[in-house]
C-alpha cells in the first residue's frame, strides 16, 4: 500500500489502538466516579419515582380585583421555582394550568409537608434595618463590625441613589473562643442602639443598655434578646439547612436573623423589625445609565404610604454608621441586597453599584416578588405512585428491546461479520449513556424520566445509522476492486462527513426543542442531545479504529463469505493491473 500523502495524518491508519484505549480508559473512569459517588443508577423523575402533586389556586389581595392575570401568574411560577430550587429538588415540574391555577410537581425524596409550606405562601418582601453583619463561617467574623460605603443623593424630583455595599468586612478579629461572647454584645448593643424597636423588642432594647458589656450579660437579657444572640452566634450561611431555617417563624414587627450572598461569600445579619412591606413597592425594573457612566441600575417607585414609610427609614439610617446605614432587601427571608443610605430618600430610588445586566435583572425581579397582589389557596395534594410510570416503562422498554433486537437481526443477516463491530459499538454507547445519565443525576439534576426513555430508545436507530453509512462507503470502495484496507481508509473521509452532518441535525433539533418546550419533553431533548453527542464520539474512536483492526485480519481482509465483505457477493470489479503495450514485430526478411 502506498504511503499516505504529505500532510495527511497516518496516526488513525498505524495506531487505532491509542483511540481504543482512550475511549475504554473513559469508560472505566466514569464508571468508577458513579460508584464513587455513590449514585449507581439515574435518578428517576416523578413519573417514575412517584412524588407530590400539589395544585394551588390564586386569589386576589383585598382591593385588586384584576390581579389573576398571565404576566402575575408567570411571576408566582418564577418565585416557586426558586423555593423549590432553595429546597435542592430538582426535575420539579412548575407551570400554569388554565387562568388561575399553578401546578407543582415535585419527585419522591422531598419533604412534601415543607414543599407545600414553601411554594403556597405569598412571597414576602420587606426592607429591614441592618443592625449587625459579618462574614459567615469564619473565625474573622467574631466581631461583626464591617465595613462598607455608600452615597445618596436627592434630586429636585425626589430621585434618590443608594450605593448597593452588600460587601462587609471585619474590621477586628478575636480568638474562635470569644466568638459567641463578642457576636452575643453586638446584637445587644445594636438592639438597644436600635431607634425603630417593635413592640415585642422595645423592653429588650432598653434593659440590655448596662448588660452587654460584660461576658456574663447575655444572662441578665430578657429571653428574646437572648434567644437573637444565641442564634447569631450560632448561624452558619455556609450550610444550606442553617440557611433555609434563619429567622423561621420571625413576625415582620420582630428583630431577627438572616443569610445573605455576595460575591460568593455568605454573610449573616442581625435586622431590625419590617420598615416597608415590599407591597409598597410599585415598580422595579433594571436600567442602563449611559449618561453618568453609572451602568446598571436597579429603579424603584414606591406607592404613597411606602414612599413615606422609605423616607422615615432612610432618614433614621443615614444618621448612623456602618453597617447600621444599610438596609436589608430580604425576599423569603434571605438578604438579596444590602444598600447603604447617607440621606433621607423618598419618591423613586436608584439603587447603583457596578452591577452587571443579569444582576441588575435579579435583583428588579426580585423586588417585583414582593409586590406581587396574589394569595394561593392548596386545591389538592396528590401523592404520585410510581405504578403507571412503572407499568409505562416496561412496556417502553419492551418496545426498545424490541426494536434493537430486530436492528440486531438485520446487521446479522444482511452485514454479517460486520455486525460484530455495530454490535459492540452500540454496547459502548448503551454503557456511556447509562453512566453519564447516573453521574449527571447529582451533578446537574437530571433525572430520568419516560420522555427520556423514549429519547434514548430513538437513539439506537440514530446510532444505527451512522454504521450503516460507513459501512456501505467500504462496500462501495470494494466494489470498485480495492482491497479491506486501503477501502477502509479511502471510506472513512466521505462517511465522517455524512455522519457529522446527519448527527449536526438531529443534534440541532434537539437543541432547539429543548429550548422552546417545558417540562419531561425537555427530558426527551435532553436525552436526544446527548446520545447524538455520543454516537460521534463512539464512531470516531471506537468504531473507525476497531474496523481498521480488523481490515488487517485474514477474515475480513480475505473476503470471507461470512465477512460481510465478500467481493463476490458485493459484485466488485475485477481489480484494476496496468499492462505493456507489445512492442511491433520485427521483420527479420526485410532486415
Amino acid at each position: 500500500m502506498a504511503a499516505p500523502k504529505k500532510g495527511r495524518s497516518a496516526s488513525a491508519q498505524s495506531r487505532p489502538g491509542r483511540s481504543l484505549a482512550l475511549i475504554l480508559i473513559a469508560i472505566a473512569a466514569l464508571t468508577g466516579g458513579m460508584f464513587v459517588s455513590g449514585h449507581p443508577t439515574p435518578r428517576l423523575g416523578i413519573d417514575l419515582a412517584g412524588g407530590t402533586s400539589i395544585t394551588l389556586e390564586a386569589k386576589n389581595e383585598p382591593g385588586q380585583p384584576n390581579a389573576i392575570n398571565k404576566t402575575n401568574m408567570n411571576t408566582a411560577v418564577d418565585i416557586m421555582n426558586r423555593r423549590v430550587n432553595g429546597l435542592g429538588v430538582s426535575e420539579a415540574e412548575v407551570q400554569t394550568q388554565g387562568d388561575k391555577n399553578i401546578i407543582v410537581n415535585i419527585p419522591k425524596g422531598t419533604n412534601s409537608e415543607q414543599a407545600r409550606k414553601q411554594v403556597g405562601t405569598t412571597a414576602k418582601l420587606y426592607f429591614r434595618p441592618v443592625l449587625a453583619t459579618a462574614p459567615s463561617g469564619s473565625a474573622a467574623s467574631a466581631t461583626p463590625s464591617p465595613s462598607a460605603s455608600g452615597s445618596a443623593s436627592s434630586s429636585p424630583s425626589s430621585s434618590a441613589s443608594t450605593k448597593a455595599t452588600d460587601k462587609a468586612t471585619s474590621s477586628s478579629s478575636a480568638t474562635p473562643s470569644a466568638t459567641a461572647t463578642s457576636q452575643g454584645r453586638a446584637v445587644t448593643d445594636a438592639l438597644k442602639a436600635d431607634s425603630t424597636p417593635s413592640a415585642s423588642s422595645s423592653a429588650s432594647a432598653t434593659s440590655t443598655a448596662s448588660s452587654s458589656a460584660s461576658p456574663s450579660a447575655s444572662a441578665s437579657v430578657d429571653p428574646a434578646t437572648a434567644k437573637l444572640q444565641a442564634e447569631y452566634s450560632a448561624l452558619d450561611c455556609t450550610d444550606k439547612a442553617a440557611r433555609a431555617k434563619a429567622g423561621d417563624g420571625a413576625k415582620p414587627t420582630d428583630p431577627t436573623v438572616a443569610c445573605g450572598e455576595n460575591d460568593g461569600v455568605w454573610y449573616k445579619y442581625v435586622l431590625g423589625p419590617a420598615a416597608v412591606a415590599g407591597t409598597d413597592i410599585k415598580a422595579s425594573k433594571a436600567v442602563l445609565d449611559t449618561t453618568s457612566g453609572a451602568g446598571w441600575k436597579v429603579t424603584m417607585d414606591f406607592t404613597s404610604s411606602g414612599s413615606k414609610k422609605f423616607a422615615t427609614i432612610t432618614g433614621q439610617l443615614a444618621q448612623k454608621t456602618t453597617p447600621q446605614n444599610q438596609f436589608g432587601i430580604v425576599l423569603d427571608g434571605e438578604v438579596v441586597s444590602a444598600p447603604s443610605v447617607t440621606q433621607s430618600l423618598s419618591g423613586s430610588v436608584e439603587i447603583t453599584g457596578s452591577f452587571t445586566q443579569t444582576e441588575a435583572q435579579d435583583l428588579a425581579n426580585m423586588l417585583k416578588y414582593g409586590a406581587l397582589p396574589l394569595t394561593f389557596k392548596e386545591a389538592s395534594v396528590t401523592t404520585v405512585t410510581a405504578a403507571l410510570g412503572g407499568e409505562q416503562l416496561h412496556a417502553g422498554l419492551i418496545a426498545g428491546a424490541i426494536g434493537l433486537g430486530l436492528v440486531i437481526i438485520y446487521l446479522v443477516v444482511y452485514y454479517r461479520g460486520l455486525s460484530v463491530i455495530a454490535i459492540a459499538s452500540l454496547l459502548v454507547s448503551a454503557a456511556l449513556t447509562y453512566v453519564l445519565m447516573a453521574l449527571l443525576g447529582p451533578a446537574i439534576g437530571f433525572a430520568l424520566n419516560l420522555p427520556a426513555v423514549c429519547g434514548a430508545i430513538v437513539a439506537i436507530g440514530i446510532t444505527a445509522d451512522s454504521f450503516i453509512v460507513f459501512f456501505e462507503r467500504i462496500r462501495d470502495e470494494i466494489r470498485e476492486g480495492r482491497t479491506l484496507r486501503p477501502a477502509v481508509e479511502r471510506a472513512w473521509p466521505r462517511a465522517r462527513r455524512t455522519i457529522l452532518v446527519s448527527d449536526f441535525v438531529s443534534f440541532l433539533a434537539a437543541a432547539v426543542l429543548f429550548i422552546v418546550t417545558v417540562g419531561k419533553v425537555q427530558g426527551f431533548a435532553f436525552t436526544l442531545g446527548l446520545t447524538t453527542v455520543l454516537d460521534v464520539v463512539v464512531v470516531f474512536f471506537f468504531t473507525k479504529p476497531l474496523m481498521t483492526i480488523l481490515a488487517r485480519k485474514k477474515f475480513f481482509a480475505s473476503g470471507h463469505s461470512w465477512s460481510g465483505l465478500d467481493p463476490k457477493r458485493l459484485g466488485a470489479k475485477p481489480p484494476l493491473r496496468r499492462t505493456r503495450r507489445a512492442s511491433a514485430p520485427v521483420d527479420t526478411k526485410e532486415a
